[in-house]
This record gives C-alpha cells, sequence and structure tokens, in this order.
C-alpha cells in the first residue's frame, strides 16, 4: 500500500518542522508527503531538505484572510492520487504523529471507512521545546471525541464529531465523497460537510485506537471571535445544503456575548450591529 500524507500550510514553520520530524521517526514514513502552501512560498523551500522531504502543491488565496482549506485539500489529494496513492492521510501542519500512526491507519484500512486517530492537545512547549518522546506524557486524547484503545476501531462513528486534524481514507473512497466542497472558505464547516458527504455516500466513520497524533500548542480563543464572519458564512452555506446549522455551540457563545442574534423564524443567525 502506497501511503500519501497530505498537509496545509500558511505559517506555522515550526510546526510543520516537527511533524516532519514526527513522520520520519515512525515506524512507517510516507510514501508522499503533499505540503500544500496557500500564499506561503517561503514553506515550499523548507520541505525540500530531509527528514521528511515534501512535495510542495502551491494554491493561492483568492480571498485575503480566508484560507482555502477545502481547496487546498483537494489540491493535495491530487497530486498524491496522480503519483499512485492508494491511502490518504490528512494530518493538520499543528499535528504530530505517533511513532506508530502511519503504520496503524495503513493496517486498518478499508474501502467504505473514514478513519480518525485520537488527538491530544499539548501544552505550552517547554523550554528546550518539544520533544518527540515526550510528546505522549504531556497531553492526553481530547476528551470531546471517542478514545478507543489502541487495539481497538469503534464503528459507526457520528459524523457530525468528525475532526480534519487527523484522517485516512482508501483512494476508492476518496473518489466516492469526491472531496471537500469547496465553496467553504475560511474557518468552519468544511470538515463537517466532508463528514456529511461521506455518511450520504455510505462510507463509515471509525474511531480509530493506536494511531495518536499530538497538537502542538497555538495561542486561541475561547470562542473563537477572530473568525466570526467565517463562522456565519460557512454555517449558512452548511445549512443550505444540509437543513442545519454546524457550530451551535460558539454561535450561541457569540450570542451571549452580544456578537449574533438569531432569528427562529427564519432559522438564521446574523452578526449584530454594534456601530447602531
Amino acid at each position: 500500500m502506497r501511503v500519501a500524507v497530505i498537509t496545509l500550510v500558511s505559517g506555522r514553520h515550526d510546526h510543520l518542522s516537527l511533524q516532519r520530524a514526527g513522520l520520519a521517526a515512525g515506524t512507517r514514513t510516507p510514501d508522499h508527503y503533499v505540503v500544500v502552501t496557500m500564499d506561503d512560498p517561503r514553506a515550499a523551500l523548507l520541505v525540500a531538505p530531509e527528514p521528511c522531504p515534501g512535495d510542495p502543491v502551491a494554491v493561492p488565496v483568492p480571498s485575503p484572510g480566508r484560507l482555502p482549506l477545502a481547496a487546498a485539500r483537494n489540491a493535495g489529494a491530487r497530486r498524491a492520487l496522480d503519483a499512485g496513492a492508494d491511502l490518504l492521510v490528512f494530518l493538520d501542519v499543528d499535528c504530530v504523529p505517533g511513532a506508530g500512526t502511519l503504520d496503524r491507519y495503513a493496517r486498518c484500512a478499508a474501502d467504505g471507512a473514514l478513519l480518525c486517530g485520537t488527538v491530544s492537545y499539548l501544552p505550552p512547549p517547554p523550554a528546550h521545546g518539544y520533544r518527540l518522546d515526550e510528546l505522549p506524557a504531556l497531553a492526553s486524547p481530547h476528551p470531546a471525541r471517542p478514545v478507543p484503545g489502541d487495539d481497538e476501531v469503534l464503528s459507526g462513528g457520528d459524523p457530525l464529531l468528525f475532526w480534519s486534524l487527523s484522517f485516512a481514507l482508501t483512494a476508492a473512497t476518496w473518489r466516492t465523497v469526491g472531496g471537500f466542497h469547496e465553496e467553504y472558505e475560511g474557518y468552519g464547516g468544511e470538515d463537517t460537510d466532508f463528514a456529511m458527504q461521506a455518511a450520504g455516500a455510505g462510507v463509515e466513520l471509525r474511531w480509530l485506537g493506536g494511531a495518536p497524533v499530538h497538537h502542538q500548542y497555538h495561542p486561541t480563543r475561547t470562542p473563537p471571535t477572530q473568525h466570526l464572519d467565517d463562522i456565519l458564512r460557512n454555517g449558512a452555506l452548511y445549512r443550505r445544503r444540509w437543513g442545519n446549522w454546524p457550530m451551535e455551540g460558539w454561535l450561541r457563545d457569540f450570542a451571549r456575548l452580544g456578537l449574533v442574534r438569531h432569528d427562529p423564524r427564519t432559522d438564521t443567525w446574523s452578526a449584530v450591529d454594534r456601530t447602531a
């Protein structure tokens, strides 16, 4: 089985470097490492040398401030499939795979399955920085998702819980799903949409033990007010396609802050004009 790893990059070059080190140290290394750069030409230079040489694919950012995550994942998948990939493994650039993660994804891959390994969120790095052998002890898998044992596979997963941080599927399954819907731009919605497409095509979500990734720390906000416009725009697109709103937890948090309002008559969320 020819395994391709696909990651998207726009900045966070230190995170990219540690991901590459993690891939190189694994019990199975990728046959093809596709690095999709979104208006980030420097990233293409960073992935040329060892320890894990990357194949850069440049994708433009048509709307300033809105990363085309859906289109970029599709571009990465096309490059990998054109090169003969049998299995596509998607990792966010923040994610460092465990030593056996790629091997576990490859051994459990099956047509008709969408595999999701566990994700642990790391605290800020210690003074000496992150070290690969120390990562498992720094954080436990996120409690918002199932945590199967290392030799377990949990079938029948809820597509509404799908995360695009770390997942894998065969080339045939990718073609069955049809890729990500490229109208999504910026933060949120495109991954849940993808999981719903997969479910509609008869693809089963499976939570996979023994395929951990460790999500490197970066500052964030809770709720993510910096992404409010993206969440409203992408959420409305999702509702048009699937009949309900995603990310409702964030929307309710925004409402409590007085940033958005919900119209129950039309089931629409909109930004509050704070200049009036």
